[in-house]
């Protein structure tokens, strides 16, 4: 799997913690790579899993200090007020930014502006992109 497939799987993995408990994560792991087309399932290898794993583990035990962060600087639209599928990619692009060494900045708001426009609303690039840039 390429990068930005991984961090696709991480944000799917950060999106579902908002609705099942922590012990069906790795359940869900498994769904997610079922749900995958033929040609992305075949080339996830064990390292690619354990990687998605670890990446968005981190990050969800890291959610209520990436969200303080993140309503430091979202002004008018708190994490609670905020769309799931946003603050997913917010969230994961914070976790990169401010917690993850081997992936650049520029990288990480990059891919998320492109989750966002795959998964998010009309308006959902400039706004995750919006907050990304204040947090930097």
């Amino acid at each position: 799997m390429t990068r930005s497939e991984m961090r696709e799987q991480i944000f799917r993995l950060l999106f579902c913690i908002e609705f099942y408990p922590e012990g069906e994560w790795s359940e869900q792991l498994i769904y997610l790579a079922d749900d995958e087309d033929d040609a992305k399932a075949d080339t996830a290898s064990q390292k690619d899993i354990d990687y998605i794993q670890t990446k968005a583990a981190a990050a969800a035990v890291l959610a209520d200090e990436i969200d303080d962060r993140i309503n430091a600087v979202a002004k008018g639209w708190k994490t609670k007020r905020m769309g799931k599928v946003e603050l997913a990619i917010i969230r994961l692009a914070v976790y990169e930014i401010e917690y993850d060494d081997d992936i650049p900045t520029g990288v990480a708001i990059n891919e998320a502006v492109e989750l966002a426009k795959r998964y998010g609303t009309e308006d959902a690039p400039s706004f995750v992109n919006g907050i990304l840039a204040k947090i930097v």
